[in-house]
């Protein structure tokens, strides 16, 4: 909690117990949807409105404290890794998503062909597929037909 209280304090935020279970949730909870970490935030301090559990992530996200990934077809994941220049793993039959370190190899779809004059600081990939649950499953359910 201690570490939570001075990311705040740095971010110019007050500390307040909704804000520090917010951020626990996002620790505890990595890539969950806001009505996730709502529910999780909710349970552990149910005084706590779901409106005010979204502005905390919205604000955290705008302070840089969190970090908000939004897979197409998917709703908004926060996470708390951030600023490492990370991408993601989702697969397209649960939706798990899992952390991949940065692309490695010949990578020119990571540098724009034409920057436009902007100043490019970060390039986020998702690649997507099945995971691994997901490959046994459909294996075996078309074994069994």
């Amino acid at each position: 909690m201690a570490d939570f209280e001075t990311s705040l304090r740095e971010a110019g935020l007050r500390v307040t117990r909704p804000r520090v279970a917010v951020l626990e949730a996002v620790r505890d909870n990595p890539h969950a949807d806001s009505a996730t970490l709502a529910e999780t935030v909710h349970d552990a301090l149910p005084s706590v409105s779901r409106q005010a559990i979204f502005d905390c992530l919205n604000t955290f996200t705008e302070s840089g404290l969190v970090r908000r990934i939004r897979p197409s077809g998917s709703p908004a994941r926060y996470e708390l890794r951030r600023n490492d220049n990370h991408h993601h793993l989702v697969c397209r039959s649960c939706g798990t998503v899992v952390d991949v370190e940065c692309a490695v190899g010949a990578a020119p779809c990571l540098e724009a062909s034409d920057d436009h004059g902007f100043a490019i600081d970060e390039a986020e990939v998702i690649y997507w597929g099945f995971c691994p649950d997901c490959i046994e499953n459909k294996q075996d359910s078309s074994q069994s037909a």
